[in-house]
């Protein structure tokens, strides 16, 4: 693959309070231009990582380097931070509040404002006080001002919190957009299904420690392909031979036991349902996640 270069690599990193271990151990890197993943149920010590990378707290060991540096201050500047508790200033205006902040960054940001503004389709409401706002602007609002001063690496803690899909569509294009033009970025989210559109590579926590790590793709062949994706009309009723069944309506995962036929579950689900979609496939992030966690 030539020289892939890392922009921020964490090694060994351990934390713990109270006697109690929040990360154990914990080794990954992200490259640049990369938008990377790292996922985990809530308290799983996500918070904890970005807060070690941000300099916020100190790790008990092991350690972070960007760009081959320690935590300097001129690389603090070049971070961009979405914090997962969101607090924005109320009594000033949409365009006041991104102004202000890119001023704290020694930024003039009208220009970038407005057009990142227009982007997010937020252009009309400039104007308006942020405690006008309903909560899924608020949130595009911050998500704006976390990367108003052109930072070089972005984190984004639980960045689709609250979204509703065409906003979270929007984010998410912004998202890959950052990366196309080389903006080295971490999302940090339980949202396994955004994850499986955006990220290239993940890292998985649980309980503090690294349970998965490496491209999507690699992962889930890892799992083999023992997943059918199917779409239907009418009621699925338990089938012999499915391990697992994921229904959302319309939409269902069934993942197999190991060395059943699909073509036999093709004939049980075409007498039972009508089917519009059938595909074998490796399981989502999602049932991965969900093994992973279970232990099983």
């Amino acid at each position: 693959m030539g020289n892939i270069e890392k922009t921020i690599e964490v090694c060994q990193l351990s934390k713990s309070f109270n006697g109690q271990n929040v990360v154990r151990d914990i080794s990954f890197d992200i490259r640049k231009g990369e938008v990377f993943g790292l996922i985990g149920p809530n308290g799983a010590g996500k918070t904890t990582i970005i807060r070690i990378l941000l300099d916020i707290m100190r790790p008990d060991s092991g350690e972070i380097h960007i760009r081959n540096d320690s935590l300097s201050e001129e690389i603090k500047n070049r971070i961009g931070y979405l914090p997962e508790e969101r607090g924005l200033y109320k009594k000033l205006t949409v365009f006041e509040t991104l102004i202000y902040l890119g001023a704290l960054k020694e930024r003039d940001s009208k220009e970038r404002a407005r057009m990142l503004l227009e982007k997010m389709g937020m252009i009309s409401h400039k104007d308006k006080k942020i405690s006008e706002l309903s909560k899924g602007m608020q949130q595009k609002i911050q998500i704006i001002a976390s990367i108003i001063h052109d930072p070089e690496f972005i984190i984004l803690d639980e960045p689709f919190s609250g979204l509703d899909p065409v906003n979270m569509k929007l984010v998410k294009d912004l998202i890959i957009e950052l990366g196309k033009v080389g903006k080295t970025i971490l999302i940090s989210t339980h949202m396994m299904e955004q994850v499986e559109q955006m990220c290239s590579r993940i890292f998985m926590i649980n309980k503090g420690v690294g349970v998965l790590y490496g491209s999507i793709d690699e992962i889930k062949s890892r799992y083999g392909k023992n997943t059918i994706l199917l779409e239907f009309e009418g009621e699925l009723k338990n089938i012999p031979g499915v391990k697992k069944m994921n229904n959302s309506g319309n939409y269902a995962e069934l993942i197999l036991e190991s060395g059943v036929n699909s073509q036999v579950i093709l004939k049980s689900l075409a007498e039972m349902v009508r089917i519009n979609k059938f595909e074998m496939s490796t399981p989502s992030l999602n049932e991965i996640f969900i093994q992973v966690v279970e232990g099983t």
